[in-house]
């Protein structure tokens, strides 16, 4: 699994659209915080640890917190954005708002103003998509996953479709709980 998050954590940074000499700011919840792991294996760290190595001097800023939702990051990010001035904000957040059943809409809507303050304050955004389990049914599921590929198209983002793609819900590559 850790080469798995090396090369997803480089792909990430090629998906930026090249490299920068500035600051990456991730908000994401407790997949990007790294949900008990060891921080020095979750895929943060991992792009950071990549990006040393390949000669970058980009800083990595993690501000996920674990059970967060797209409103939590959305009221965090004013605060961040001015704090750190990223030169690229990559989002991953989503899947508590769908595990607690919110309104995809919601979700789209939380996500669109992170997008839109993100760009505000100069920064690229690269938006990595999410995918529940389908507890709450086809119709619900499917409307989640569109909210990426919708705000990806409408505001001209790159974005990972489903961030976990090959290891999401594979055996053995999950923790216990099935969701990290």
């Amino acid at each position: 699994m850790r080469a798995w998050f090396l090369s997803a954590g480089l792909g990430l940074l090629l998906l930026s659209q090249g490299a920068m000499a500035g600051t990456v700011l991730i908000v994401g919840d407790s997949i990007s915080a790294a949900f008990g792991l060891d921080t020095r294996v979750g895929w943060v760290s991992l792009l950071e640890q990549r990006l040393k190595a390949e000669g970058y001097t980009d800083k990595v800023v993690n501000a996920s917190i674990s059970g967060d939702t797209s409103a939590g990051g959305q009221a965090r990010l004013p605060a961040l954005l001015a704090e750190h001035k990223p030169e690229l904000v990559i989002l991953e957040l989503g899947g508590n708002d769908g595990l607690r059943g919110q309104q995809p809409a919601q979700l789209q809507q939380n996500l669109s103003s992170m997008i839109d303050s993100s760009r505000a304050a100069g920064a690229r955004v690269l938006l990595l998509g999410m995918q529940i389990p389908p507890n709450y049914g086809p119709r619900y599921t499917t409307a989640f996953k569109e909210v990426y590929s919708h705000l990806a198209e409408e505001k001209k983002v790159p974005f990972v479709p489903f961030f976990l793609e090959g290891v999401g819900g594979v055996p053995g590559l999950m923790q216990a709980d099935g969701l990290h």
